[in-house]
C-alpha cells in the first residue's frame, strides 16, 4: 500500500482520552475490502506509542474485543495503541462461505489457504503478519514495538505468529487459545478446507507442533477459564502444558476457576495481559 492510498474511516469514538477508530481498506492479499479497528491512546496525540495486536476467535469481527473487552482505560493509562483486525475475508461470496460458523465467514484460522475456493481470498496469515502492519505503520504514530494476544482462534493466531516470528513480538499472551488445532475438530474442519488432507502442512500453524518443533523461545503466558464449555474438546491447555514441559519451553498458564469461554472472562483478566504487555513493550 502506498502513501498515495488512503484510508477510509467508518467511526471514530472518544475514549479515555484517546480514539478508538474504524477503518475500510482494499486488502491485496485477501482481494476485498477490510475494515479493522485501532485504539489511539492520549499519548499517541504527541508521541508514537508502541502496539497491541488483538486477533479474535470464531464469529467475531473488529467490533468485538473492542466493545467488549474493556481495555481501553488501561491501554490509555499505559499508553499503548491496539489493533484489531476482522477474522476473515468479508464479502466475497464464495460456495459455502457462510453455511458454518467454524469454517469460511469469521473463520479465518490465520492460515494461508491453499485449497479452492478458499486459496483465491483466505490469506488470513499474510494479512495479519504483511499487508495490515504495513497499513498501520505508514498512517499511524506507533513506534515498531509490537506485542500480540487473542482469544480462541485468535489466541492460537497469536501464538502461532509469536512462534513463527521470534523476535518480532516482545510477548505473546493469549485467552483460552486453540493450543493443539490439529488434534481438535474446530482446527481439523478448518485445516481440511484450508489446507487439503495433507496433515504435514498443518504442522507450521499449530502451537503445539512448533514449541516441540523448536521454533522459538519466547515465553508463552495464557489464561484458561475451568468452567469453558470447550476446554476439554477443543482447547486442550494440557497439550501445550506438556509439550512446553518436555522442551523446556517457558510457558505461564493460569487456570481461572469458574470462567467460561465468554468476554466476561476476557474483561476479567484483561488488565493483567496489558500490564504484562507493557512492561515487555517498553523495556529498554
Amino acid at each position: 500500500m502506498s502513501m498515495s492510498e488512503t484510508l477510509e474511516l467508518v467511526s471514530a469514538n472518544r475514549s479515555f482520552g484517546g480514539w478508538h477508530k474504524r477503518y475500510r481498506h482494499y486488502s491485496r492479499a485477501l482481494d476485498c475490502d477490510m475494515v479493522f479497528a485501532v485504539y489511539l491512546p492520549p499519548q499517541a496525540e504527541k508521541e508514537r506509542v508502541p502496539l497491541l495486536w488483538w486477533l479474535s476467535g470464531l464469529t467475531c469481527n473488529d467490533e468485538n474485543f473492542m466493545q467488549k473487552a474493556g481495555a481501553h482505560r488501561v491501554a490509555a493509562e499505559l499508553g499503548v495503541a491496539i489493533i484489531c483486525p476482522d477474522t476473515s475475508p468479508r464479502g466475497t461470496d464464495l460456495p459455502g462461505e457462510h453455511d458454518s460458523y467454524d469454517v469460511g465467514s469469521g473463520a479465518g484460522f490465520y492460515v494461508n489457504a491453499t485449497q479452492a475456493p478458499w486459496k483465491s481470498h483466505y490469506r488470513m496469515y499474510d494479512y495479519i503478519v504483511e499487508e495490515l502492519p504495513s497499513v498501520v505503520r505508514q498512517h499511524f504514530p506507533v513506534n515498531g514495538r509490537e506485542s500480540i494476544s487473542g482469544h480462541s482462534m485468535g489466541g492460537h493466531g497469536a501464538l502461532i505468529l509469536a512462534l513463527r516470528h521470534p523476535g518480532r513480538f516482545r510477548s505473546v499472551s493469549a485467552f483460552a487459545p486453540v493450543v493443539n488445532p490439529m488434534e481438535c475438530s474446530w482446527g481439523q474442519k478448518a485445516f481440511s478446507a484450508y489446507l487439503g488432507d495433507d496433515v504435514s502442512r498443518w504442522r507450521q500453524y499449530d502451537a503445539c507442533e512448533l514449541v516441540a518443533n523448536g521454533a522459538s523461545r519466547q515465553r508463552l503466558f495464557i489464561d484458561q477459564g475451568d468452567a469453558d464449555p470447550f476446554l476439554k474438546e477443543q482447547l486442550k491447555p494440557e497439550r501445550l502444558e506438556a509439550v512446553c514441559d518436555a522442551h523446556d519451553h517457558p510457558l505461564t498458564l493460569r487456570r481461572q476457576s469458574g470462567y467460561d469461554h465468554s468476554y466476561f472472562f476476557i474483561a476479567s483478566f484483561i488488565d493483567d495481559h496489558l500490564r504484562y504487555h507493557a512492561e515487555h513493550l517498553y523495556k529498554r
